[in-house]
């Protein structure tokens, strides 16, 4: 009877160690993949940004609030509300957007009528994303900015 429960007992053992040990395995088929097509819809935004010289003459805090919207096809808009130092300098300002979108789930946007740049970051459901600043004298990120409505 001792030996059964020893044996039992070993075995327990070597089943659950060798599953402790096990890799999960993956396919490519696993690997998220993103399109244009991923980020489409719209999206609530709002952030704090830090504005540097030279990018302006002086320190500035800069805060936004709207929504971005993606056509799935690299284009889009953004209606957004800007205050600089706490006084409102665009009120539900809209402007056309562009952006890119890597297979492997990142990308870039852009507001070419104010010289703004960001990197993306999306989940791969195309749900929600982080927007980083990479224009040189701004300080921000964004996020994470999710889907409201698919239109």
């Amino acid at each position: 009877m001792q030996r059964v429960g020893l044996w039992a007992l070993g075995i327990g053992l070597v089943v659950t160690v060798g599953l402790l040990t096990v890799e999960q395995g993956y396919t490519e088929d696993d690997t998220p993949t993103c399109t244009l097509k991923t980020l489409k819809g719209r999206y609530l935004f709002g952030g704090i940004d830090t504005q540097l010289p030279p990018a302006v003459t002086q320190q500035s805090l800069l805060a936004v609030a709207g929504y971005h919207i993606f056509n799935g096809d690299g284009t889009g808009t953004d209606i957004v509300t800007v205050s600089i130092n706490g006084e409102v300098v665009l009120e539900n300002f809209v402007t056309p957007i562009n952006y890119t979108v890597n297979a492997n789930c990142t990308g870039t946007f852009t507001v070419p009528a104010a010289g703004e740049s960001f990197g993306i970051f999306i989940a791969p459901t195309g749900e929600e994303l982080i927007v980083i600043g990479t224009t040189p004298g701004s300080v921000s990120v964004q996020g994470p900015n999710r889907r409201v409505s698919p239109k």
